[in-house]
């Protein structure tokens, strides 16, 4: 394994199998993930993304599996309830209820919302737990850049989904991540990265889904780092999320380059730590069998 790609993709992929558009039941997603943890490329694997409204049903299927558990919690219906102090299933009771060494709450993720109602949560986060906020592309960027910015929060975008304009252009996504680069501003990325280059495929498995352009997550994520480290131009970097091959990208044990544009193993690691977090995915499998299929991983 070429240091420079391990330090680029570790604990990359966040887990999201209960998600469109493998949309799996609960207990075969928990086993998959438990599968993940146990094979050759569980350095990549991250978090196991739950709504929040099946967390007590997680529970009760802990006992079959004897792994540890990284979980995102994903904030659904009512906003307000589940950051209220005093209701039984808020954020806040759940984290002081859970008692089982099993279970870690790492991160929580919030659907969109006003910038203004972002701002009257922010007070509110637990310290120990990362918090998304999901911004969508059509919106006024700087307002929540304003809002977000030096603060404990990060950035959520949706790179993709179970229909073609769900999907963001290329200069949309390029906007945002020079945006959240220039603010300081982690984030994460969600759905449509299950590839790692720019390439054209079906948007659900069901006979004749439409076929969508699909951002790759090689691609974003050596732009995120070069971003977060200054070193290229939002017009270079258009070119570098178009890429559809691997030729101009090159992993070495000590560095990783996109044609004359170079990034050492300890600013990679810094990108990943402060800047671009993970992408949540409903395969982990996919992204790997790609990888191996252009050579970046080898079979074991």
């Amino acid at each position: 394994m070429l240091a420079s790609l391990e330090a680029l993709l570790s604990s990359v992929v966040d887990y999201a199998g209960l998600f469109p558009p493998a949309k799996l039941e609960l207990q075969p997603a928990m086993a998959n993930y438990a599968q993940y943890q146990t094979s050759p490329y569980n350095w990549m694997l991250g978090r196991f993304i739950l709504p929040i409204s099946r967390l007590q049903e997680f529970e009760q299927l802990l006992p079959e599996y004897p792994t540890q558990w990284p979980l995102s919690i994903i904030i659904t219906k009512d906003v307000k309830d589940a950051m209220s102090d005093d209701k039984p299933r808020s954020v806040y009771a759940l984290l002081q209820s859970l008692n089982n060494p099993k279970i870690a709450i790492t991160s929580l993720e919030f659907p969109p919302l006003p910038p203004t109602e972002i701002a009257k949560i922010l007070p509110l986060l637990p310290a120990e737990v990362e918090s998304f906020f999901e911004i969508p592309f059509n919106s006024d960027l700087q307002s929540y850049l304003s809002v977000l910015q030096q603060t404990r929060a990060a950035a959520k975008i949706r790179t993709g989904g179970v229909t073609v304009d769900a999907f963001p252009s290329i200069t949309q996504l390029c906007q945002s991540i020079f945006a959240f680069a220039a603010a300081q501003i982690p984030f994460k990325a969600t759905a449509g990265l299950h590839h790692p280059l720019l390439s054209k495929h079906p948007v659900t498995t069901e006979p004749n889904s439409p076929v969508a352009l699909m951002q790759g997550f090689l691609n974003v994520a050596v732009l995120a780092a070069l971003a977060y480290q200054q070193k290229l131009t939002p017009e270079i970097a258009l070119e570098l999320l178009q890429e559809s091959s691997t030729d101009n990208f090159h992993f070495t044990s000590d560095r990783l380059s996109w044609k004359n544009y170079h990034l050492n193993i300890a600013e990679i690691q810094s990108a990943r730590k402060n800047f671009f977090r993970s992408f949540g995915s409903c395969s982990f499998q996919e992204p790997i069998d790609d990888l191996k299929e252009l050579k970046l991983l080898e079979s074991v």
